[in-house]
């Protein structure tokens, strides 16, 4: 589900961010009064990949374009206003209830004079194709809504766009077997054969009626070719050269139709009670041995197993990873320059030499993930930016998580990125830093940067105009995992939990063996409305030895693989359990003011390893600016993560991000940006303020801060200071007094704790927003 309003933006912002919102829909933006600027988005696609886009603005001048989606086709009704759709020279107006039909080839422009409502439908062909024998017209062509089922299909289309903020998967269902009905008698209907093709187009519009007759008998395990023939007053010779018109036959089709029902079923929640029996007997197969045959013949998995694990359905091309398609104008591309790899520092930008910001367009960068553009296990001021944006940019960011080498088969193999960050032989290793600690491993012997940080950090993005007591805002418009790139788990995704030795746990097992570090790979499921992940298996941690011929006596140095030879694997681990999914970022950070590389583990004022599983989708995150240009780096990409993240990971699973960076200068900060000298989390209905044992540890402890910090963290320390911070917002930005700000701490705010595993804990307070009538 996407949500979009431009009432979320300054006013001098809203044009792009609509433009922006639209292009990722399909529609490009021609023409809009800047001034008057106002529109809403929401969308839903279903496990089908039908796309429900639901569009309310002012007047506007669209194009549909879909040329890189030519393997669908679209439908747009007009809810409220009037209409002028354009295509290849000729102009039709819609009125309201109207249904327009096209082709993804087809490039249609939309011309709304007046405030209006319309919903915009894709639809993959390769949905239709279960369905559909005869081929779909081509262009666009304008459907008849005021009679037959053009009537009932904008009536339901309508209810749709109506509901959209509330569907999911078992209320689109209906739709999804109904739409390819009325779509396909809607367009040939009251059609004169001329338009139709002729006699050919009236055998073709029979044999949809027959089709019909079909869909609603599939349940009789009687139904036979005699029966439908009678039903049409055709012979059952005439009904068999109908199907071999196109290239099918009577029983296959049967067969094809009550499978795909079975399949749907095997997925719905609301049939989860019933047995596979029950399913394949309901529509109208009498044998369930020859039913899981057909089966596993047509979607590669017996029922049993697909209805464990379905696979995500898509329209015959692989995910695509690496750059998005971009505007033909080239006005959101972002050309990304690797730099040396053995450069790792530039001279800092200062203040004073920062440029004067020239007027410019909202633009979208895509930042991925690749040995130039990450930095593995620590922080630091002088780090060389991967990207430059300015206020009011897109980035679509691709993060890796550091324990992907716990499963290489699943996390890594296949997936030219992770391959390349993760490279590491007897004779090279791609990245060879991994945290803030010695090159040459003096310290502890694990390795390069010793393992003090491990976090693997996309970035830095420097920040146009960004200046010590700015503060940045990051707005996390979508959160993706990262599909496996081996072949043998396409479509899939995982993530690793480990119950390390720096874990709250660690030192109060029950059971032998005592100490043990434990590591559970999770499978990460987003392709249905319940999102939720599963255990697929853990094993105890073994010694590993790193290429270098290091020896890894507990989980303390990242990236090293784990040899799956040297562990045993148990698959019976959390059977009956589904864990909600709730992505989001464990690491997002500005540079730190401190000349020296910073450990990634402990989170401090300037954000870091926050671990707070609030700031998903839809949630922002304000950061405070410590050195020019802010340097954003985001990293520990989580699946899911209960508070307190008590045995020392989550589910660590790489992830791409959607969001959008936002500049708020010192001198235009209003409340509750004033002053601000902390993270902080606001979501749609709560603000989320961050303590930590010690807020600034950097200054706090001297020089030794960086070992320090794990011998001062404390769950009062922590408490303490979300508790202060809380005072001091209620006071400053609602303006109550002392008294009463405790008063509501008390009674209508809740504290919990965010992690107790990095070094410097964390707590938080949760600040609802209704509190405050006003």
């Amino acid at each position: 589900m996407l949500r979009f309003t431009t009432n979320a933006y300054p006013k001098e912002q809203r044009w792009d961010s609509w433009r922006f919102a639209l292009q990722r829909k399909s529609m490009q933006l021609e023409a809009m009064n800047a001034d008057t600027a106002y529109g809403e988005l929401a969308s839903y696609q279903s496990q089908q990949k039908l796309d429900f886009i639901c569009v309310s603005s002012t007047p506007q001048i669209l194009r549909i374009d879909m040329t890189e989606q030519a393997d669908q086709v679209w439908l747009v009704v007009l809810l409220e206003g009037d209409m002028n759709i354009t295509y290849g020279g000729a102009v039709t107006t819609v009125r309201e209830g109207g249904v327009v039909f096209g082709d993804g080839n087809a490039q249609a422009q939309l011309d709304f004079h007046r405030d209006h409502r319309f919903l915009l439908v894709k639809i993959p062909k390769a949905f239709l194709s279960l369905r559909v024998r005869n081929p779909l017209p081509g262009g666009v062509n304008p459907i008849a809504s005021d009679i037959g089922s053009g009537r009932i299909l904008s009536g339901m289309l309508r209810s749709v766009a109506d509901t959209i903020n509330d569907l999911n998967t078992d209320r689109i269902r209906p739709v999804e077997l109904s739409l390819p009905e009325f779509l396909l008698t809607a367009l040939m209907e009251d059609a004169p054969v001329k338009s139709l093709g002729g006699s050919a187009g009236a055998r073709a519009m029979l044999l949809e009626r027959v089709f019909q007759t079909i869909e609603m008998h599939l349940s009789d395990p009687n139904l036979n070719l005699q029966q439908v023939a009678t039903e049409h007053g055709i012979s059952m010779r005439y009904l068999q050269k109908l199907f071999e018109s196109v290239n099918e036959s009577f029983g296959h089709y049967v067969k094809l139709r009550r499978l795909e029902r079975c399949r749907m079923d095997l997925l719905s929640p609301l049939h989860a009670q019933k047995s596979i029996s029950d399913i394949l007997f309901q529509w109208g197969f009498n044998d369930s041995a020859s039913f899981s045959r057909a089966f596993r013949e047509q979607y590669g998995l017996s029922p049993r197993e697909y209805r464990k694990a379905p696979p995500a359905l898509d329209d015959g091309e692989a995910p695509r990873r690496g750059r998005p398609v971009v505007a033909k104008d080239g006005r959101f591309r972002e050309d990304l320059s690797a730099p040396d790899p053995d450069e790792e520092i530039e001279e800092p930008v200062t203040e004073d030499s920062l440029p004067e910001l020239p007027k410019h367009s909202v633009r979208h960068h895509f930042l991925p993930a690749t040995p130039e553009t990450i930095h593995w296990g620590h922080l630091s001021r002088h780090l060389k930016p991967a990207i430059r944006v300015q206020s009011g940019d897109y980035v679509t960011i691709e993060t890796l998580t550091h324990h992907a080498g716990d499963d290489y088969e699943r996390m890594i193999e296949g997936d030219p990125g992770a391959e390349a960050i993760y490279h590491w032989t007897a004779e090279e290793k791609t990245v060879e830093r991994r945290g803030a600690g010695p090159m040459d491993a003096s310290a502890v012997g694990r390795g390069a940067g010793e393992g003090f940080g491990v976090h693997i950090c996309t970035g830095p993005v420097a920040i146009a105009g960004a200046k010590p007591g700015d503060v940045v805002e990051v707005r996390f418009l979508d959160i993706k995992s990262r599909p496996s790139g081996n072949t043998k788990f396409a479509g899939r995704s995982f993530g690793s939990n480990v119950a390390a030795y720096w874990g709250f746990h660690y030192n109060d097992l029950l059971t032998d063996p005592k100490p043990r570090e434990v590591v559970t790979i999770y499978e990460v499921e987003t392709g249905h409305d319940r999102c939720c992940a599963h255990a697929v298996y853990n094993f105890r941690y073994t010694p590993q030895t790193d290429p270098y011929g290091t020896r890894h006596d507990r989980y303390d140095y990242p990236g090293v693989i784990i040899d799956p030879d040297s562990i045993e694997r148990n698959f019976d681990v959390l059977r009956n359990v589904e864990i909600p999914v709730r992505p989001h970022f464990g690491f997002v950070a500005v540079a730190p003011a401190y000349d020296g590389l910073v450990d990634s583990v402990p989170p401090a004022n300037f954000g870091g390893n926050i671990d707070n599983w609030r700031l998903g989708p839809g949630a922002s995150i304000f950061l405070p600016v410590h050195v020019a240009e802010a340097l954003l780096s985001l990293g520990d990409p989580h699946a899911s993560q209960g508070d307190s993240e008590l045995c020392g990971t989550a589910i660590e699973c790489s992830m791409t991000a959607l969001i959008q960076i936002v500049l708020h200068p010192k001198a235009s900060q209003r409340d509750p940006l004033r002053d601000l000298d902390y993270p902080l989390i606001e979501t749609k209905d709560e603000w989320v303020l961050l303590g930590f044992s010690q807020p600034n540890y950097l200054r706090e402890l001297g020089d030794k801060a960086q070992s320090e910090i794990y011998k001062k963290a404390s769950i009062e320390g922590a408490m303490r200071d979300a508790f202060r911070k809380a005072r001091r917002f209620l006071m400053t930005t609602k303006g109550l007094s002392e008294d009463e700000a405790i008063s509501l701490l008390s009674v209508g705010v809740d504290f919990g704790v965010s992690q107790v595993v990095n070094g410097n804990w964390g707590a938080h307070a949760i600040i609802r927003k209704n509190l405050f009538l006003n």
